[in-house]
């Protein structure tokens, strides 16, 4: 395989709200928030369900991929339930060889709450469930060795046990990318992630909040200085603004595409880091990957859910 995903194995439930819902539950629009069993079946038995299918970041980026030819597969923790089911035949459907064997646990498959605005943003409420619990003993060195680029979500820092898969995973790779993941995120473990950055990784994957806020800078002319410094490939997303990556002293740039109407902005940077990726893989050159990322995140907003 080309390249191997590591994430968290969620299924996505999209439901449409107002900004008053957000508000009365507390919950800060465009971002992620970690919730238990007992809040999510609270706030479900408050919503409609627009929408159900196989999620998860990185996952979202593999199944952009193999749509896009490149030979991929995933590693993602789940339960022998009516969720991890469906999880794995959306993977199996869309080609990605889906790299974990489930059994029965005692904690359920992972699910997101995606809550969608009139707006389109989408805010997200995760019960990890099994997908957490993710180790380093479900994770085959030899696959990751095998594989030319090892692609890790952020999220993977929120439980324990996988950051344990995630040492392993970067140890056995012949090449680290890595999303950010989520504002909060970056906010919940920024020493470790700049750790990443600056040691570890190869190419870093995250939208202008996030790299702003990792950075502690103040504008993208900072970031940009950072970059240099550490000498890693940083791209980054910008919305209207379009995107940027800044490899060694190169930095380029990439205007966003003008699309007829946003629908949900869920699995945008998902998209544009399979675009991106399948460029890289193939040789491209920066711009080029900044040009299919941005083909593929402008298609995605115009519809319900992270995946065509």
């Amino acid at each position: 395989m080309k390249i191997v995903g590591i994430g968290n194995a969620i299924v996505d439930i999209f439901c449409k709200v107002n900004n008053e819902f957000l508000k009365k539950y507390s919950l800060n629009k465009g971002t992620m928030k970690l919730i238990n069993a007992k809040e999510l079946k609270k706030l479900l038995s408050l919503l409609t369900i627009e929408k159900t299918i196989s999620g998860g970041s990185v996952a979202n980026s593999m199944v952009g991929l193999s749509q896009l030819g490149t030979k991929v597969g995933f590693i993602g923790k789940i339960n022998n339930d009516i969720f991890g089911k469906k999880y794995e035949q959306g993977l199996k459907k869309e080609k990605v060889n889906y790299l974990y064997s489930k059994k029965k646990e005692n904690i359920a498959t992972g699910t997101c709450l995606i809550l969608i605005t009139p707006d389109s943003e989408r805010t997200m409420c995760t019960f990890l469930g099994i997908s957490g619990k993710i180790n380093k003993n479900d994770i085959n060195p030899n696959i990751l060795k095998n594989s030319e680029i090892v692609f890790l979500e952020g999220y993977l820092w929120d439980e324990g046990e996988a950051k344990g898969a995630f040492d392993k995973a970067i140890i056995n790779s012949n090449k680290v990318a890595m999303s950010l993941s989520d504002l909060l995120c970056v906010e919940r473990h920024k020493k470790n992630f700049i750790e990443l950055a600056k040691n570890k990784l190869d190419l870093i994957f995250a939208n202008e909040q996030e790299i702003l806020s990792l950075t502690d800078s103040k504008s993208v002319k900072e970031v940009i200085a950072f970059a240099k410094q550490i000498n890693k490939t940083v791209v980054i997303t910008r919305g209207a603004k379009g995107s940027m990556s800044i490899n060694n002293n190169e930095v380029i740039e990439c205007k966003a595409k003008k699309v007829s109407k946003i629908i949900d902005l869920t699995g945008a940077g998902d998209m544009f880091a399979a675009g991106y990726l399948h460029g890289y893989i193939n040789k491209l050159s920066n711009k080029q990957c900044l040009q299919k990322g941005t083909d593929l995140s402008s298609k995605i907003i115009q519809q319900i859910g992270a995946r065509f």
